[in-house]
């Protein structure tokens, strides 16, 4: 398939730049077997039952965007995205100009010093750096925030994590999942359904743009999953499994294995384009996603391409707001 067949047009004004006042008055568009129903998320609990399944990724988002500032006083944009042992992390530096190896950053309280490494910049950090104080949410670059001081700061702070969050290490949050409460998911667990979670690292592989023009050239970077034995347990009960966001999709096709999904830890760089036949997941809750991504062809794979993209016109006629802060989609297969 080709970029181009993933490609519409959104009108300015659509992309969310803050979340709902509460998280569960968030829309939700929902694609069922037999039209399209317009709910707010708090309805959510409606869709579930005896031998439902609900999956979670409980990952959470380490606040890693940080400002460093050279002798000259030019500013770059680091976001540290994995640690590497000792300090040193691996990294992704923007900025005007053009740093040189061992060069060292300001980033406030601490320095930390650059360096090109396979490729990648690596950043190494004192051991008593307090990055979680220094640093911002890593929100992507069409939310639009300031540098330093943003009054935004602490509303993202609480608001691009999901409730539910626990294990650190994701760059990015599992966006689905910014429209639970605690009350959204114990009225789905009163319905008779059940809740686990699985755990993975949101890294580059999920936001890693798509600019081959056959799709299928498009190569994604691995990612750390885990998948504990309980919820492994739970799928094997469960009649009807919905995954929340294509992380949590991604986890559970790359888990199966002989028929069942295994508990167990990893990396995938599962890449889910149309065609590909779903093996653990009977349905997805997402978000509303870029042109041309990987979460898009993978909502696509899942509820056709076409019928997808015409549910995103019908989305903006009906005024959703889209991506990581904006509304939120029930999909139901063919």
């Amino acid at each position: 398939m080709k970029r181009e067949d993933f490609t519409f047009e959104l009108p300015t004004g659509f992309i969310a730049q803050h979340p709902a006042a509460r998280r569960d008055e968030s829309r939700l568009f929902a694609l069922l077997h037999d039209g399209t129903e317009f709910l707010r998320f708090r309805d959510l609990p409606r869709f579930f039952g005896p031998g439902d399944l609900l999956v979670l990724n409980d990952t959470r988002v380490r606040p890693a965007r940080l400002t460093g500032v050279r002798k000259t006083g030019a500013a770059f944009d680091v976001l540290l995205v994995r640690p590497k042992g000792w300090g040193v992390w691996e990294a992704l530096v923007g900025g005007r100009g053009k740093l040189r190896d061992g060069e060292t950053l300001s980033f406030g309280t601490f320095e930390g010093s650059v360096r090109r490494s396979g490729g990648t910049w690596e950043v190494a950090l004192p051991p008593d750096a307090d990055i979680a104080a220094a640093g911002r949410m890593p929100l992507p670059p069409y939310i639009k925030r300031g540098r330093d001081g943003d009054a935004a700061d602490a509303e993202d702070r609480e608001r691009y994590q999901t409730v539910y969050a626990k294990h650190e290490g994701a760059i990015a949050a599992p966006t689905a999942g910014l429209h639970f409460t605690e009350g959204v998911l114990e009225a789905i667990r009163a319905a008779g359904a059940r809740v686990a979670f699985v755990t993975l690292h949101v890294g580059v592989g999920t936001f890693k743009p798509v600019t081959a023009e056959n799709v299928e050239d498009h190569k994604m970077e691995p990612e750390p999953f885990v998948v504990p034995e309980e919820t492994a347990a739970a799928i094997a009960c469960a009649k009807r499994v919905t995954a929340v966001g294509t992380t949590v999709t991604r986890t559970l096709e790359a888990a199966w294995k002989d028929g069942v999904v295994r508990a167990g830890s990893g990396e995938t760089a599962l890449f889910i384009t149309p065609g590909y036949r779903f093996r653990a997941v009977h349905r997805l809750l997402t978000n509303f996603h870029l042109p041309c991504g990987t979460p898009l062809m993978l909502a696509c794979a899942f509820g056709g391409r076409e019928r997808v993209l015409a549910a995103y016109a019908e989305a903006i006629r009906e005024k959703f707001m889209f991506f990581s802060y904006g509304d939120s989609m029930l999909i139901e297969p063919v």
